[in-house]
């Protein structure tokens, strides 16, 4: 009898109800009865407040005048208590949709809230953390070329490990700030949180299961752009334009994720104001394109069927007036790479200011700026509103909005509102002035577009599984083909300004397409070792009319060198993004940032990511014939 009891007994623990969920469903079924008692008390509330109005009255109130009733205490003091009524269910509806909104929606459509929840709120990380992640594998699945694993440390503790935890560290994220993949893309195979209901009647609790993920990145390319970028300031952006997959994204200065493990370490990091190691120039940083924005002004062209188009010029080197009093608008050196009447071949070719930012006044700004809305591009009327459009999901193609958020790059824009003046709108189309509102991931688009095939503009992607998307159809095929060939006069034909990437691929048999740009920025803050500003004085006159001294902080003109690539011309598998920053007023596009994208080329040939065809031969030794005896 006592066995039985015990048997009995034994059957009402924990790990024997329900099949072994009673530690979910016990709370489950709380949060049920509380949902239930809420309401029935609204439904009371409801009830009551209704019932004031129905109320019968008092004997002696039912002849008076309408006008005596109103005045009666008991009519006012229902009145008073309706009041209060009416202000405590808008109180409670407030309250709720308060708690809806942060519960439900918050978490992807406020930003504020999202920092604060990455940047404070540790509790739901150390929740994730507490089961292990799955492993992150390169596009290629191999173990060997994992990102992300875990391994026994010394101490005999299970660690996660990083082999490129510098090269990685803006695409992996750390637990603080700006949530990477490592935060978000482990949550694109689990479950979804089911209702308090489904775990009461029907939840059961999943098997585990394998949690590994492959990206798209290659990780030897991944290394190999950072070894390119070392020493330098910049970013690189390499992607598939048939596919949108990023194969390689790296910005530099980068830091060390260990770096930034403990609060104090992601301080320090984020305080170097000089370096910016945080910063993901590749998706974050506004750049000024320079010439290469003449790639954008041209798909415009041909999107308007002004491909053809040929700008008179005359044969003395004039430079470009934009309008009476304007200040005109020049080649390198105040006279004109392509003299007299000038077709867009050409004046690609030799990089014509003159002809792109007339040619942008000739297309006009709403053409401009319909071309910008299918690049994903935002065309502002204010200068003012440019810098606060904020990031841009949707260009990303992800399996959840967290991974999108997670690597989203600021939003390019371009100014064309009625306000801006020819003058201005000129320096636009050539890559200067306000244009200057763009990532080396936007311009890696730009030139992407014309690259694909099909003249389609891939949405990218960091997800090796998922199926490619488009974001829009920019080109048609033909248009496509053509502006391919008109970018592969920059490299593959003589006086093109990218003419080191021809060089350097001599003998590959692969022809490319590209276009060189160099920007200067003016007004850059220069700041000192320790991250402060670098401080000088000047004289200026105070609100007496006054001289005296201020302290203002020091800046300089720096230059940046630009160079966009398609490999290989006949069918392009990489699109590629350069930018170097402080290349010094002597430098150029051409000579700084074009041999790093060559470079870039022949490693993507090594490891076979431009087709069998390129990819390199491995010699085979031929055993030496027997000779034959007499």
């Amino acid at each position: 009898m006592i066995l039985m009891l015990l048997l009995q007994l034994d059957k009402l623990r924990p790990e024997n109800l329900f099949g072994g969920q009673v530690l979910e469903r016990t709370p489950a079924g709380l949060s049920v009865i509380y949902l239930i008692g809420m309401l029935v008390l609204i439904w009371f509330l409801v009830m009551s407040f209704y019932g004031n109005f129905r109320r019968p009255k008092f004997n002696f109130e039912q002849n008076l005048p309408r006008e005596v009733v109103k005045k009666l205490s008991s009519t006012l003091t229902n009145r008073s208590l309706r009041m209060w009524q009416i202000v405590f269910i808008l109180l409670t509806f407030t309250v709720y949709g308060f708690h809806v909104y942060w519960t439900y929606y918050a978490g992807d459509a406020n930003e504020q809230f999202q920092f604060v929840l990455n940047y404070k709120d540790l509790r739901s990380r150390r929740t994730t953390a507490s089961t292990l992640r799955g492993w992150m594998l390169d596009r290629s699945g191999k173990l060997q070329n994992a990102l992300a694993y875990y391994k026994i440390n010394n101490d005999g503790n299970i660690a996660r490990n990083f082999p490129l935890e510098r090269e990685m560290a803006h695409l992996l994220g750390t637990e603080r700030g700006t949530p990477g993949l490592e935060r978000t893309i482990y949550q694109r195979v689990e479950d979804p949180m089911p209702e308090a209901w489904e775990i009461l009647t029907k939840y059961k609790k999943p098997e585990p299961e394998n949690k590994d993920v492959r990206i798209t990145i290659d990780r030897e390319l991944q290394a190999y752009a950072a070894k390119r970028l070392e020493g330098k300031i910049g970013g690189i952006v390499v992607l598939n334009p048939q596919t949108g997959d990023i194969l390689a994204m790296y910005s530099n200065p980068t830091y060390n994720l260990k770096e930034a493990e403990t609060l104090d370490g992601f301080f320090k990091l984020e305080a170097n104001k000089r370096e910016q190691p945080l910063l993901n120039r590749a998706t974050r940083e506004f750049y000024i394109p320079g010439s290469t924005f003449k790639t954008f002004t041209m798909i415009s062209a041909f999107r308007a069927g002004r491909q053809d188009i040929v700008l008179p010029g005359k044969p003395a080197p004039e430079c470009y007036t934009p309008s009476k009093g304007a200040r005109p608008i020049c080649d390198a050196g105040g006279s004109c790479h392509a003299c007299g009447d000038v077709g867009m071949k050409q004046a690609f070719k030799v990089s014509s200011n003159q002809f792109f930012s007339r040619l942008a006044n000739e297309l006009g700004r709403d053409r401009m700026g319909e071309t910008a809305t299918i690049f994903g591009i935002t065309p502002t009327e204010t200068p003012k509103e440019a810098l606060t459009q904020g990031f841009y999901p949707d260009i990303f193609n992800t399996s959840n909005r967290r991974i999108a958020n997670a690597i989203a790059p600021v939003r390019s824009t371009i100014v064309n509102g009625k306000d801006l003046t020819l003058h201005d709108f000129a320096l636009e189309g050539m890559g200067q002035g306000l244009a200057g509102q763009m990532t080396p991931l936007q311009m890696a688009l730009i030139a992407a577009a014309p690259a694909n095939l099909e003249g389609k503009l891939m949405k990218p992607k960091i997800e090796a599984d998922i199926p490619p998307q488009m974001y829009s159809q920019v080109l048609t095929p033909e248009q496509a083909a053509v502006i391919r060939d008109i970018m592969s006069t920059v490299t593959e034909e003589p006086g093109g300004t990218g003419g080191i990437v021809r060089a350097k691929l001599l003998g590959t048999g692969i022809e490319t397409g590209g276009k060189t740009g160099t920007a200067d920025k003016d007004n850059v803050i220069v700041y000192n070792k320790d991250g402060t500003k670098k401080m000088k004085k000047i004289k200026k006159k105070n609100e007496n009319g006054e001289w005296v001294d201020v302290e203002v902080p020091e800046t300089y003109k720096r230059w940046d060198g630009w160079f966009l690539c398609i490999a290989p011309l006949e069918n392009p598998q990489v699109a590629i993004a350069v930018v170097i920053e402080d290349i010094g007023g002597s430098g150029y596009g051409g000579t700084t940032a074009a041999p790093i994208a060559a470079d870039m080329i022949l490693k993507a040939r090594e490891l076979g990511l431009l087709g069998d065809k390129y990819k390199p031969q491995t010699p085979t030794l031929k055993t030496p014939a027997k000779k034959k005896g007499r």
